[in-house]
């Protein structure tokens, strides 16, 4: 089978799979091409309310396929920065899954997303300095903004592979999981997410990522929602709560 991009939805769950077994799930041209128009349907979909990337088998990704690098590198990084750009906007909580390696293209993936569970034996690096090649403005900054700016310097500089366990430590990822238990442990949470508000959620990501100039628009969604009224009544009715608003419009 063609290096692709695979997706399903289970329930409210959307699950984006990166599938190039025969290069360690790297990034060819056309599956950094796919993504952004991939999210853009999935973003639509109000029977989606999280989204989950991983890779195939034992591997997130092993970042873009270099073969790409030689015919033009210029247009290699356009593609990879637009589909990084693309699931950072997307408008639902997203998390990656990782295991083995999340290297180069695959961490800049991963940071791209909100958040990261990883399972012990993960491996992240950032390895353009291998390459000669300038890491993206965007994920330079969005790599500082995830684990300061002394890490991101530790590995942009050395394009050294750091463990799942100092990943955790130093902010790049959020749980680390014995083997086994990745898949179960972000299910639950998936169905956590999906439980709650999207009005929250969409806000929160928003001011998050640095946004200053939607308190207003918030404002007038929270108070034509109905959200707040169905949480407040189902707390103090002790049941789970209905919510409504969708960001898929």
């Amino acid at each position: 089978m063609e290096p692709q991009l695979r997706h399903d939805v289970t329930g409210q769950v959307a699950t984006v799979v990166i599938r190039n077994p025969a290069k360690r799930n790297a990034m060819t041209a056309a599956m950094w091409g796919s993504l952004p128009p991939l999210l853009e349907t999935l973003a639509a979909d109000p029977d989606v309310r999280v989204l989950v990337l991983t890779g195939e088998g034992g591997t997130f990704c092993a970042g873009a396929d270099i073969s790409a690098l030689r015919g033009s590198p210029l247009e290699a990084q356009r593609l990879a920065v637009a589909a990084e750009e693309a699931l950072a906007a997307f408008p639902k909580p997203v998390l990656a899954a990782v295991r083995g390696h999340c290297v180069g293209g695959g961490a800049q993936l991963a940071a791209a997303c909100d958040l990261r569970f990883a399972e012990e034996g993960a491996r992240f690096g950032v390895t353009p300095a291998k390459l000669g090649i300038v890491y993206p403005a965007s994920a330079t900054r969005r790599l500082v903004s995830l684990v300061g700016p002394a890490t991101a310097k530790y590995l942009l500089f050395s394009g050294e592979l750091i463990d799942a366990g100092r990943a955790l430590r130093t902010g790049l990822v959020d749980e680390v999981l014995p083997e086994g238990e990745l898949d179960g442990r972000v299910a639950e949470f998936a169905r956590i997410l999906a439980s709650r508000s999207q009005l929250t959620q969409a806000a929160a990501k928003e001011f998050a990522n640095g946004r200053t100039d939607r308190d207003a628009y918030w404002g007038e969604r929270a108070s034509g929602s109905g959200d707040t009224a169905e949480g407040v009544a189902a707390f103090l009715e002790r049941r789970p709560p209905r919510f409504t608003w969708s960001a898929s419009g």
